[in-house]
């Protein structure tokens, strides 16, 4: 079964961040998205440019600029992983959380 891991953070402190603390966060995901292809449990996964480039489309076309809900926390990136149930997308949200982000573990709908 495919579960999205869905990683929120404080965007103010990814702008705020050195060059040091951003290359020894890339290299972080770099050996979480290792772990991930060495369980062939990789299934994709992207970071996010800021909330701030976000358009959101309402019912009717309204378009407004920014995400759709103001929240402390934004969406910074996913990974799309396969895992066994629950409890195995578990071990893969706790591991990235200890990355310093709040993690979202949120299974794939199931094709109708």
């Amino acid at each position: 079964m495919k579960y999205a891991l869905l990683i929120y953070q404080t965007e103010k402190d990814w702008a705020e961040a050195d060059e040091e603390q951003r290359r020894r966060a890339y290299e972080a995901h770099g050996r979480f998205a290792a772990l991930l292809r060495e369980r062939d449990a990789d299934r994709g996964g992207e970071e996010l440019a800021l909330s701030g480039n976000a358009t959101t489309v309402r019912p009717g076309g309204l378009l407004t600029d920014g995400p759709y809900a103001e929240t402390a926390e934004q969406l910074g990136g996913f990974y799309l992983v396969e895992a066994g149930d629950l409890d195995e997308a578990l071990v893969f949200g706790r591991a990235l959380a200890e990355l310093g982000d709040i993690v979202e573990v949120r299974p794939v709908a199931e094709p109708r």
